[in-house]
Parts: C-alpha cells; sequence; structure tokens
C-alpha cells in the first residue's frame, strides 16, 4: 500500500484516486483478460499488501478483482475481454484506463487516439509476455508441418481436403471473430501478404478454450490459438519461406524466431495518466510479474541462456558460436522502417544489462550477432545486419557492457521469407551470445 501512495505523490494525483468506485478498468484481448490479466492483477495487489482479494465473473469474458486496503476501503478491478479492438474503442470512449491488445495499434486506432498522446512511445506501449498463435489440430492428424503459404491456402478454402497434405477428408477451418488480436495477428501475418482472404465456411467463435476444445473433438479440424489455449489438440510445426519449420516452443517464441510469434501489450493514455494503471504496468514486467506470464502459459521476458545444437546447415562462424557459447533468450528488433530499437528492444536492454551483470559477464564476455533480409548485393546486406549490432552495442554500452565482438552475418540464417515486408522485418535481429 505505501508503495502505491509514493506512486500517486510521485505522480502529483491525489490519494483519493484510491478509493473510485473502480480503481482500474481493463478492457480488450481475450487472450489476455480471460486469464493472465487477472491473475497480474491479482499479484499487484498481493504485491502491494492489499487484503480479501477476490474475482468474480459476471458475464462471459468479463471479470472484477475486488480488494480491501489498509483504511478498509474495497477497490475494484474490471477486466473486460471482448478482444484487442475493443481496448482501443474502450480508451477513446474513457471507458479503459488500459487497453489490452495481442496484436500492435494499428495505424488508424494510433490517429483516433491521439489526443490521449503518442501510444506507439515507449511511456505508452508496454510489452507484458510474447505468445505464439499455435496452428493446432486434431491429436490424430496425420499432418506435422505447413508452410506459411499451405495455411493461407488452407484457411482461404483453396486447401479444402486433407488429402492434398497427406490427411484425410474434408477441411473443417475454425477461426477466432473479427474482435480478437489472434485474428488480426493470423489475418496479417498469414493471409493479407498472400492476397488471401478467409474461407466463409470458417466456424467463428469468441473464446479460446472453445475453439481449442472444437478442433481436439474434431479429426479433420485445424484452427489458430494462443500457446496457453492448445490444451487437448496437438500444434504443428511452421515454416516460413526458407526456414525451416519450428514448432512454437518456449525458447523459439522467447526470440520471436517462430513465425507466429506475436507480443501481448498493455497500452495506456500519456495525457491520462492513471497510477493504478502505471502499477500494473510495471508489476507486469517485474521478475513477479513475468513469474506469472510462465505461470499462465505464455513466456516471459526474463533473459536466459539458451544451449544451440551446433549443425552442418549453420555458416562456420555460428557453428563456432554455438560451440563455444550460448545465446541469450532475447532478440533486439528495429522500428518499422527505422534503424532505432523498437519498445520491446529498448526495455531489453536493461533486462540483458542485467543478467550480464549478475552473472559476471559485462566486460568481453559477450557478443553481438546481426542478421538482416536479403540485398541484390549481399554484401550491403552484411553491412547493414553488422550496423543494426553496433546500435546495440551503443545502447549496452551506456551500462557499462563492454562486447567481445560483433558480427554482421547479413542475409543468412532467415527466420522468416524476404518476399513480404513482415518477413524483412523479422530477419532485421541481433542475436546476443555469451561465454
Amino acid at each position: 500500500m505505501l508503495r502505491v501512495l509514493h506512486l500517486l505523490l510521485s505522480l502529483s494525483i491525489p490519494a483519493t484516486t484510491l478509493a473510485d468506485a473502480s480503481a482500474l478498468r481493463i478492457q480488450g484481448s481475450n487472450t489476455i483478460g480471460a486469464e493472465l490479466g487477472p491473475a497480474l492483477v491479482r499479484g499487484m495487489l498481493e504485491d502491494q499488501g492489499l487484503v480479501a482479494i477476490q474475482t468474480q465473473t459476471h458475464q462471459a469474458n468479463e471479470q472484477t478483482v475486488t480488494a480491501r486496503d489498509s483504511q478498509g476501503r474495497t477497490l475494484r478491478f474490471e477486466i473486460a475481454a471482448h478482444g484487442s479492438s475493443t481496448g482501443f474503442t474502450g480508451l477513446l470512449a474513457g471507458q479503459a484506463d488500459l487497453a489490452a491488445a495481442s496484436r500492435p495499434i494499428t495505424d488508424g486506432e494510433l490517429v483516433s487516439l491521439e489526443r490521449l498522446g503518442d501510444l506507439k512511445s515507449f511511456e505508452a506501449e508496454h510489452v507484458i509476455a510474447i505468445d505464439g498463435v499455435a496452428i493446432i489440430v486434431h491429436p490424430d492428424n496425420p499432418v506435422q508441418h505447413l508452410s506459411m503459404a499451405q495455411l493461407a491456402q488452407l484457411f482461404s478454402g483453396e486447401i479444402s481436403d486433407w488429402s492434398a497434405l497427406g490427411g484425410h477428408g474434408a477441411v473443417h477451418l475454425y477461426a477466432r471473430d473479427d474482435r480478437s488480436g489472434t485474428w488480426e495477428t493470423f489475418r496479417e501475418q498469414v493471409l493479407t501478404p498472400r492476397g488471401k482472404q478467409l474461407a466463409a465456411s470458417a466456424t467463428r467463435l469468441e473464446s479460446s478454450e472453445a475453439l481449442s476444445d472444437k478442433v481436439s473433438r474434431d479429426p479433420q479440424a485445424i484452427g489458430f490459438i494462443g500457446l496457453p489455449y492448445v490444451r487437448s489438440a496437438r500444434a504443428l510445426a511452421i515454416a516460413d519461406g526458407d526456414s525451416k519449420p519450428m514448432l512454437p516452443s518456449v525458447s523459439l517464441i522467447a526470440t520471436e524466431d517462430y513465425p507466429l510469434a506475436r507480443r501481448l501489450y498493455f497500452y495506456s493514455a500519456p495525457n491520462r495518466p492513471s497510477p493504478w494503471a502505471e502499477a500494473l504496468v510495471k508489476f507486469s514486467q517485474s521478475a513477479r510479474g513475468q513469474a506469472i506470464v510462465a505461470g499462465q502459459g505464455f513466456v516471459a521476458q526474463t533473459v536466459q541462456a539458451i544451449e544451440v545444437p551446433a549443425s552442418s546447415s549453420m555458416p562456420l562462424a555460428y557453428r563456432q558460436l554455438a560451440a563455444a557459447g550460448q545465446r541469450l533468450s532475447v532478440n533486439f528488433r528495429f522500428a518499422e522502417g527505422s534503424a532505432s530499437l523498437d519498445n520491446k528492444a529498448l526495455a531489453d536492454i536493461g533486462r540483458v544489462l542485467e543478467y550480464l551483470k549478475s552473472h559476471g559477464k559485462l566486460q568481453q564476455q559477450a557478443s553481438l550477432i546481426g542478421f538482416g533480409d536479403a540485398k541484390d548485393d549481399p554484401a550491403r546486406a552484411v553491412l547493414l545486419s553488422k550496423l543494426r549490432a553496433m546500435a546495440v552495442r551503443r545502447e549496452l554500452a551506456k551500462g557499462g557492457a563492454v562486447l567481445r565482438d560483433i558480427q554482421g552475418l547479413g542475409a543468412q540464417m532467415p527466420v522468416a521469407a524476404n518476399d513480404v515486408d513482415e518477413g524483412r522485418i523479422k530477419n532485421r535481429r541481433v542475436e546476443v551470445w555469451v561465454y
């Protein structure tokens, strides 16, 4: 409680805010709001020393968490989870203090909300977890992996029978509803870049759990869902362009190499500050908050070292790295159309520095490896990839890190297709290796 009061005083907001009927209103993503959002709210309240914490469900995808402060006042935290777009609508209407989104804010939403401040700024856009959109089928389906192109053909109805892919029977499509950030992620990463639209025959559902359960009971089904909701279904490995097929594993999602990895966000309004919104964002990105993220089946942003088995398919320089060091579970990526680090990367600078400090690796015990998209001139791709690594080095140097070396591997080892903008953006990345 004292920590919240300190936050209120530092923001020059009267403490009477704590007595409001609704201390915090969160609207948006069902992926976040169904379980993760309420769990983070409860964790924050426990961390602040509040008592009598209870959760009530009023109707589908709507919950209220209540708690009592040291003065006996009851505080209400309302969570409505009807899809990412409803979060931004709620912010615009003044009915929400935080928008929960399982995809980035769109340009149109950014413009409509500009009176609330720049919602793409570091102060407004907060990545709270990493998720992977899993492509799920019935456990008995013999198909093991698909390309992004095949996914687009399946969900557009161009491939309507599993026999074309080694399975059996007509394809039954299941998809999230139009307000869902999971749907918007799938549409923007799979369908739109390939000029496809979702087949009219697809069964649409608002609930993540309901979609997963229907797929697990239908031998001819295929659907897409957030990683924690795979449940009794089976996830397929997915390949994008020249990348190898990847299952939605924790390590591949943490580095965002998995083709359908995505970020989960809280968006706040800089020009309409809420002390409880700021407290929840801060808690969500703390070590305890990230432990809750992992406990809910999502992927935490906590930095860890990963063993990468060396293989003959790797470039020599990369094989040498794999033999001598470990890769950190974070990739630095860049703002679209910019050489500047994006908001997650800026936050990850602090996380990587903390890891290096706590493990005694600040002084020449880490290397940076830059990658990029294909260029007409391979030498230019190598140069640009090294420049990206140098941009990360500059930021880490501000925290006292002295790198052993930096390298640029150009367009080698792509994780996405280079023939679409989304793929090129994913391929422009910087890895961190430690010894």
